[in-house]
């Protein structure tokens, strides 16, 4: 059985916040200066999830990846709570990758591996690019 995530955040001043979750780091800012806001964290998480599956998968396919790039706009309800209604993920893949093999990997890391993905509300809408560069 996979161990529960336990995090702590302690407020430091105004809307910043202090956290860490075993022995990683971070501080949250309402504004996003002095740390990413609570959603930008959110938007990273997803990007960094979604990333790390591509590396994993192509890698252990033994497909020739040099560098990943992973760009993410989130559109945002207008009204309170303004959550998050749709992300576009712009992966840009350097190597000679097949295409079909990162379309694969994708889909993989969307359907069954992302953990943030999943932990998401199932009504925002995906939608995912990759362009490969050799």
């Amino acid at each position: 059985m996979k161990a529960p995530t336990t995090v702590e955040i302690v407020w430091e001043r105004d809307l910043v916040f202090a956290g860490h979750s075993a022995a990683a780091s971070m501080v949250l800012d309402s504004a996003g200066e002095a740390g990413p806001s609570p959603v930008q964290a959110l938007v990273f998480a997803l990007a960094g999830c979604m990333g790390m599956d591509l590396v994993h998968i192509l890698r252990k396919a033994r497909l020739d990846l040099r560098g990943l790039r992973v760009a993410v706009v989130a559109e945002r309800a207008q009204d309170n709570p303004h959550r998050v209604t749709a992300v576009t993920l712009d992966f840009t893949v350097t190597g000679a990758v097949p295409k079909d093999q990162v379309q694969r990997a994708i889909d993989l890391s969307h359907d069954k591996y992302c953990s943030v993905w999943h932990s998401m509300r199932e009504d925002i809408a995906f939608e995912s690019r990759f362009s490969v560069a050799p």
